[in-house]
């Protein structure tokens, strides 16, 4: 016996245990690594043909990697195997996967198709700009997983609820979620209309500003998994999930972007606020009436 009182079997399979359970949240990196792999591989596969398919399908594979992404960190936080290798590996797997790849997605739907009728000089000038704002997006998502591993307690510049937990910035998942969802909302059909075009390099740009920015959106941390209402969480979680697969198309398209309109609507009402409570410049310093005078109406 050792001195823990446990036969040197039993503390050898402990040990072997406790260094598999270090291995469980990599397992759900290395499968977001893989679905963002596996979305780089359908969007190249579209530029020679079924683009509609390949396309819906790279879009599934990054919206299918969001929960990966948000389990391993909390698999590894109730199993107490949070290490740096871990964090590590998971900044990189989102720059594949919420970085690169919808990057690319975002340029071959958006802008590779359009059809040779659109003016020649109009549609290279999408084509360049398409690109140019893609990678904006790719350079915005990794320095905002930068900031984020390097920021022990940051504070957006509208803060919200003291007791409540927020990203300072879109975080990336959400980013390319919303791209992605866009994608699978239109079935996956490569943009045709110039304008169209437009609309999507406006929201690829104003995707990337946002993740850079210190805006709050809201992160969900204060989510207790662990409470005791197992079967009301449980029949939530059903409904929740029927309606993703069953209307995934529009139901994912309209959360995506309820989740952005929420960090412009919490930033547009901090700062309405703070201009209402701010007081007229030279109020103060106005001489008060003296008794028995009124104030000039």
């Amino acid at each position: 016996m050792n001195g823990s009182g446990l036969s040197p079997a039993r503390a050898d399979a402990k040990a072997r245990l406790r260094r598999g359970m270090y291995l469980l949240p990599s397992f759900f990196t290395a499968g977001n690594i893989g679905a963002g792999y596996f979305s780089i591989t359908q969007t190249f596969a579209a530029i020679s043909g079924n683009a509609e398919l390949h396309l819906d399908w790279a879009a599934i594979a990054i919206l299918f990697a969001i929960p990966f992404d948000a389990l391993d960190g909390r698999i590894a936080r109730l199993t107490n195997t949070c290490s740096d290798f871990g964090k590590e590996l998971d900044s990189l797997a989102d720059v594949i996967t919420f970085g690169m790849a919808p990057s690319l997605l975002a340029f071959i739907w958006g802008f590779h198709f359009l059809p040779d009728s659109i003016d020649a000089h109009l549609r290279q000038h999408l084509i360049q700009a398409g690109a140019f704002f893609c990678f904006l997006y790719l350079i915005g998502g990794a320095s905002r997983l930068a900031r984020f591993n390097i920021s022990s307690d940051a504070q957006p510049r509208n803060p919200g609820r003291p007791g409540r937990k927020y990203f300072v910035g879109m975080p990336i998942p959400a980013a390319a979620g919303l791209l992605a969802s866009t994608v699978h909302f239109c079935y996956g059909i490569p943009v045709q209309a110039w304008w169209i075009g437009i609309l999507w390099l406006l929201l690829v740009g104003f995707t990337g500003f946002l993740m850079v920015s210190t805006w709050r959106f809201w992160s969900g941390k204060e989510i207790n998994l662990t409470r005791r209402h197992p079967f009301q969480l449980l029949l939530l979680m059903a409904i929740v999930l029927y309606a993703m697969l069953r209307y995934s198309q529009v139901v994912l398209f309209v959360v995506a972007l309820l989740y952005m309109f929420s960090g412009i609507w919490a930033r547009a009402a901090y700062s309405w606020s703070r201009r209402r409570r701010r007081r007229p410049t030279g109020l103060d310093d106005a001489p008060a009436p003296e008794q028995g005078q009124m104030r000039p109406s």
